[in-house]
Formats: structure tokens, C-alpha cells, sequence
């Protein structure tokens, strides 16, 4: 039975609600933009509601299948284990959609309703440090990156089980995984910004 709840996650997170929304208001974000699904490149084509919009439902798809593996399975040894697992496939499944060939998002959003289940007060602080790196930085990209890989270290501060924090790094690391071509812009200095669009 644990393994439904694996399964559950990955299909509920393979949910492309930016590609819906996108097609909803009669455009395919997969062609404009950074060509991504997720809610930055949304909120970039088709503004910033339907780009809240995106961020709330790809959230929703990490929180939700965690949320119900914990409501419905019985309390054992192995239940945090498997509840964590099912968020992890949530964020595997919007990287990775089975109904898009494989090909997904980022994983930030998912990723950080998983976070919002391990630890609400993490997200606070998560957030935080996203809003100042965008600010200082101009790039979401790295706000994004920062935002997700401290993750784990404000769990262990906060004393997180070991469970919580493992899971924490591993979608941390499939975030900063998809994110590889982010990474080489901004090291090569031709990532977009935020501050030079609103200029």
C-alpha cells in the first residue's frame, strides 16, 4: 500500500498546471520565454497573476500528496520515511512528466510545498533569504538556488528529524540539478535580470 503513495505523488506532481494555465489564456509557454513550465516563466509571458497562479497549484502538488499519505497511512516505524518519498516523487513528477516526455520544470514550487509540509517556519525563512537575493542579486535564479539549498541546514538548526533533512537535500539538489543551465549563465554573466526588465 506504501507504494500507491509514491506512485500518487509522482502523477499529482507530472500535473503541468503551467502548460494548462498557459493554454487556458491561448499561449504554449513551452514556446516563449525561457520556454520552462514553471510559474517564473509564466509570471514572464503571462504576467504576474497567472504566474502566482502556476506558483500556488505546482506548490499545491508537493504539499497535497504528503499531506494525504499522512492523513491515510497507519502509524509504523516507516511512515515519516514514506511520507517524505511521496513528496520527493511530487517533485520528480513536475521535473520529469510522464505526460510531457519527460520534460518539466524546475522543481522550485513543488519543492517548496515539500518544504512548507517538513517545516513551515523554514519557509519563512526561506523566504526571506529568496526576497534579498533577488533584490541584491536581480536574478530569481539565484534567489531560487539560495532560497532552496539552505533548506536543510535551517531544518537541522530547527531540529528536524533526519528524515526531514535528507529529504530537504535531496530535492535541493535535484533544484539546483535542473537549474545547471541557470548556473552556467550566471557564471558566464548572460542570465536575465529581473532589475533590467523593470528598468
Amino acid at each position: 500500500m506504501n507504494m500507491i503513495f509514491l506512485i500518487f505523488g509522482y502523477f499529482v506532481g507530472a500535473i503541468p498546471f503551467g502548460l494548462v494555465i498557459g493554454k487556458m489564456a491561448g499561449l504554449d509557454v513551452r514556446k516563449e520565454g525561457s520556454r520552462n513550465i514553471g510559474a517564473t516563466n509564466v509570471s514572464r509571458v503571462l504576467g504576474k497573476k497567472l504566474g502566482f497562479l502556476t506558483l500556488i497549484c505546482d506548490c499545491l502538488k508537493g504539499f497535497l500528496p504528503m499531506y494525504v499519505a499522512a492523513s491515510v497511512l497507519p502509524d509504523s516505524a516507516s511512515k515519516e520515511l514514506f511520507v517524505a518519498l511521496t513528496g520527493l516523487m511530487a517533485v520528480l513528477g513536475h521535473m520529469f512528466p510522464v505526460y510531457l516526455k519527460f520534460r518539466g520544470g524546475k522543481g522550485v514550487a513543488t519543492g517548496l510545498g515539500v518544504f512548507l509540509y517538513l517545516s513551515p517556519p523554514v519557509i519563512l525563512i526561506s523566504l526571506l533569504v529568496f526576497i534579498a537575493a533577488v533584490a541584491l542579486s536581480g536574478f530569481v535564479s539565484v534567489g531560487s538556488l539560495l532560497a532552496s539549498g539552505l533548506v536543510p541546514f535551517w531544518l537541522w538548526l530547527l531540529g528536524g528529524s533526519a528524515i526531514s533533512i535528507g529529504a530537504a537535500a535531496v530535492v535541493a539538489f535535484l533544484i539546483w540539478l535542473k537549474h545547471h543551465e541557470n548556473i552556467g549563465r550566471l557564471v558566464r554573466g548572460t542570465e536575465k535580470s529581473w532589475k533590467k526588465k523593470s528598468k
